[in-house]
Parts: structure tokens; sequence; C-alpha cells
């Protein structure tokens, strides 16, 4: 085996036996089926390999591994000057041209840096399956940013494509990478997929401040009423509890039932349990620890009403801005 000639196939399968095959597992767990039997191939087909060749194809990962660490921080001109700084300017350059096509930011990538108010204006005039399609790609803080600079029926069309978004197919993401790219810069195209969902929308509106959100909802209450429904419940699940401060959370066990809030607990976390507890008085608490432990095993499809009821009562309480959930939209101002 000699390493100059070694395939990137032969040194990762190297690497990989190298690594250990707890480390190994974990890797190959996440690659593509087809790349997976090649490389599971070559491992198999590996013989005694020769410790200088294995401390050269692990220097090599290291390498990499660096240069993808410094691109990230600060992207190739920045991992350009720090490699050359550590291991000369030729070895940079030939470490970097290994990862050509991986370290070229892609069309998607580069709005990340982008002022929501220019890609919001960018995307405006594009058509709401494309916006929707792009939002996806975005972190849930920067697309909720985005969708806020559209109209309300702009808000309401892309929020409904979203939440309704199957996978998509890799060619038609290349497509929109490419014209992304022939706007803000000159990139290379990464493979990836992209999904939406209810989840998806219902981490963006999260994100919005009430009277979008409430816009936007009652649009796709008026166009899907399922939909919203799914929507809304992921946007507050009990465990949420704990986002709401002492007395909105004392407000809330006024209209709930000692039954319910029994049985709700029942598969609650700790910190939602402590939640509550501090907010009843010890005689309240105890009752309500002896009425679970007198419930004995029960269904989780009774617990999950009984949560489901309790998250009803609090979005209707904050639609009735009796209660505050921390971390909704903008920073509340309490006066």
């Amino acid at each position: 085996m000699d390493y100059p000639t070694m395939t990137p196939i032969q040194k990762a399968a190297v690497a990989l036996v190298a690594f250990g095959p707890e480390v190994s597992a974990l890797v190959l767990k996440g690659m593509k089926e087809a790349d997976l039997e090649r490389l599971t191939v070559e491992i198999a087909n590996l013989r005694d390999v020769p410790s200088d060749i294995e401390e050269k194809v692990l220097e090599e990962c290291s390498q990499i591994f660096m240069a993808r660490e410094y691109i990230s921080q600060g992207g190739i001109d920045f991992a350009r000057t720090v490699l050359e700084k550590a291991v000369g300017s030729g070895k940079a350059k030939d470490i970097l041209q290994r990862l050509e096509s991986s370290i070229r930011a892609t069309g998607f990538s580069l709005l990340k840096d982008i002022d929501p108010k220019q890609l919001g204006g960018f995307l405006q005039n594009e058509h709401p399956q494309t916006i929707s399609l792009i939002l996806t790609q975005l972190p849930a803080q920067q697309a909720a940013a985005v969708l806020a600079e559209f109209s309300p029926e702009l808000q309401a069309e892309v929020s409904l494509r979203i939440a309704t978004m199957e996978k998509i197919a890799p060619e038609i993401l290349r497509e929109i990478e490419t014209t992304l790219e022939g706007h803000f810069a000159q990139a290379g195209v990464g493979e990836m997929s992209a999904s939406g969902g209810a989840k998806a929308i219902a981490e963006i509106l999260n994100l919005l401040d009430s009277t979008a959100e409430k816009n936007i909802l009652q649009s796709l209450e008026a166009e899907d009423p399922d939909l919203a429904a799914a929507i809304k419940n992921l946007m507050f699940v009990f465990d949420d509890i704990i986002l709401l401060d002492d007395r909105s959370v004392q407000r809330l066990l006024k209209e709930v039932e000692t039954k319910d809030l029994s049985l709700a607990l029942k598969a609650a976390s700790e910190e939602v349990k402590a939640k509550i507890f501090i907010n009843v008085s010890e005689r309240v608490a105890s009752m309500i620890k002896e009425e679970m432990e007198f419930m004995g095993p029960t269904r989780l499809t009774d617990v999950e009403s009984a949560q489901s009821r309790i998250v009803e009562a609090v979005r209707r309480l904050e639609e009735e801005g009796q209660i505050i959930i921390a971390g909704r939209g903008k920073e509340e101002i309490i006066v």
C-alpha cells in the first residue's frame, strides 16, 4: 500500500479502522446506502496497514477537520490564513483543495448573513412555494424575521405551504441554489434535502410577534382547520409551562380542575412539577401528590388528554392577554 496512490475511499477505510468500532459506527450510521456499501467492502478488504500509512491518513483527517472548523469560524479566507501560518502555504493550499467541493458556500448557506429586510425584499416577489422552501433552509429565528417582512396575505400563504411541505427533490433544490448563488455569490452546489411540516412552521410562528402569528393562524384555520390545530399544538406543549412566569402559572391554575392537573402531572417532567408546586399552597401540593398516587397506573392517552386541556387554557389566556409566555417573539414589555 502506497500512500500517494491511495484513493479517498481507501483512506476513509483506514481512518475508520483506526478510529475504532464505536466511532466508526457513528460515522457509518449517517452515510448513504451506496457509500456505506462501498466503504464496508473496502474495510473488509483491508489487510495489515503499515503504521506510517495509518499515521499519514490520521494526520490528513486531522488537518481536514481543522480546516472545516476554521471555515465554520470565519470562512475560507480565514481558514487559509490560519492554515498557512500553521502548516505553510503549500500544505494549506493542498488541504483546501481536497475540501473544495464541500467548503464552497451553497446558495442557502449564503443567506445566513443577509439582513432579514434585504432578504425579505428579495424574496417577496418570488413564488410562495419558492419562498417557503428557502425559509425551511434557514434557522427558525431568521426565517421568522424574514416572514415578518411580508404582507399578511403572503405570510399566510407561505406558512400554509411550509406546513404542508414534504420532501423536496435534490434537483429542485439545486436549481433554486443556482438562482440564489447568481444573486449573492459565486459558489458551488451542495447536496441537501428540505422538509417542512407543521413542526417547521410552528417553530417559525413561535418567534413572530403575536399580531402576525394570530393573522397567520386565522388564515390557516380558514384554509385547513385540522392543520391549524396541529400547528397550535406544536407551538405550545405541556412542558412549556416552565416558560410561564409565576403569576401566569397562578392565573392558569384557576382555570384548571385539580383532577386534570393531577392527571397531567403523571407524565410531566420534574421541572414542570416543580413549577406547579411552587405556585400552590403546601396543602394543595399535598392534595395533588396524594391524588396522583391514588390514581395508580394511568393510560397515557388519558394523561395526554388532560395535558391538552391545560394547553388549550394556556392558549386562551394568552390570547386574552391574561398570561405571558416567555421567549415568544419580541421581548415583552411589562408595565
